[in-house]
Order: C-alpha cells, then sequence, then structure tokens
C-alpha cells in the first residue's frame, strides 16, 4: 500500500526508517504517528455434512468461476468465529456451527492469513449469494480438484480429507513463502 498523507494529521508522510522500529514504516514528521501496515484476516468455514463439504463457486473475481470454501475478509470490530460464519452465510446462505478451527495458512507475499474453521451444516438449506453461481455439496472423489480457487483452500481440503486430519483435534498449519 502507498500512502501519501497522514490519517491523523493529513500532513505529507514519510516512508523510512523510524526509531524503535525493525522494518521501515509510513510515519509522520508532524504529528508523530506511525502507520503500521498489517496482513489482511480471510476468514471462513469448511462445512461438512457427513463425508461432504460445501464449496461455492465464484461468481466474481478473483478466480471467477473456481471452486471455493466460504471465506473472506475479515471486518473491523468482528471477531473471526463471527467473520467465519457471515461470510458462509453471505457466499453460501448455509447455516453453520463452529466445531473448532481448522486450518491457519499463511501468504506472506500478498499479506494474507486465512483462519478456516471446521463446521457442521445445521441442514441443507443453503442456496447461492451474491458472490456465488453455485453452491454445492462434494465428495473427496466429487471435488474439481483443478477448479479449486485459492491454494489456502486446496490446502484446506486436502488436509480434511486426509483420515489422520479429521480426528486430530489441533489446527493444521500451513503456507506459501515467494522465493
Amino acid at each position: 500500500m502507498i500512502m501519501n498523507y497522514c490519517n491523523n494529521c493529513g500532513s505529507k508522510i514519510k516512508f523510512g526508517e523510524v526509531p524503535g522500529e525493525s522494518l521501515p514504516r509510513y510515519f509522520c514528521d508532524q504529528c508523530h504517528t506511525i502507520h503500521y501496515e498489517n496482513p489482511n484476516m480471510i476468514v471462513g468455514c469448511l462445512p461438512r455434512w457427513g463425508d461432504r463439504v460445501l464449496l461455492c463457486k465464484r461468481a466474481i473475481e478473483p478466480r471467477k468461476d473456481k471452486w471455493t470454501l466460504p471465506a473472506g475478509f475479515l471486518e473491523n470490530g468482528e471477531n473471526v468465529e463471527d467473520g467465519a460464519l457471515r461470510e458462509t452465510l453471505e457466499e453460501a446462505n448455509a447455516d453453520v456451527d463452529i466445531v473448532r478451527l481448522f486450518s491457519v495458512y499463511s501468504l506472506p507475499h500478498v499479506g494474507q492469513v486465512y483462519l478456516m474453521f471446521l463446521a457442521d451444516l445445521r441442514n441443507l438449506n443453503f442456496s447461492t449469494g451474491l458472490e456465488s453461481s453455485d453452491v454445492r455439496l462434494f465428495t473427496k472423489n466429487q471435488i474439481p480438484w483443478d477448479q479449486i480457487a485459492f491454494t489456502a483452500i486446496k490446502f484446506t481440503l486436502e488436509k480434511f480429507f486426509d483420515s489422520t486430519s479429521q480426528t486430530n483435534g489441533e489446527a493444521i498449519l500451513g503456507g506459501y513463502t515467494k522465493y
């Protein structure tokens, strides 16, 4: 992100070394505000019904017409569980109960962290939302693996269908580092 003006006082800001900071930052010489840049949090659910998972076909870019789990950006003032529930409702009109945090996936090169929650569908009354053109339940063998929208989603699905991951009570960690 490129910043030109301080959102605290409106003065022109600079980018560089700041005393007491380990990384270069945007800062304001006038009011001494440091403007931190932090990763975006993406939260969502891995909704399950028996041996099937609920996937959404994206109706928007990026990755339009590819399949994903219901997920999106966490809003300010929202806890991660509420954000995951909201995204699942918005994208799949699905009512779920969160079981536990399932996977954490870091994408440092684009400043994103995915938090995906294992969730149980309360019923089969799901449908497309504004950002989805199709919503379906898939078994492992039915998933269009070559049409999965994002690496974090593919990682989460692969770990879910790995028999040892389904019974493990700890979150699965993964990530991609651009070299």
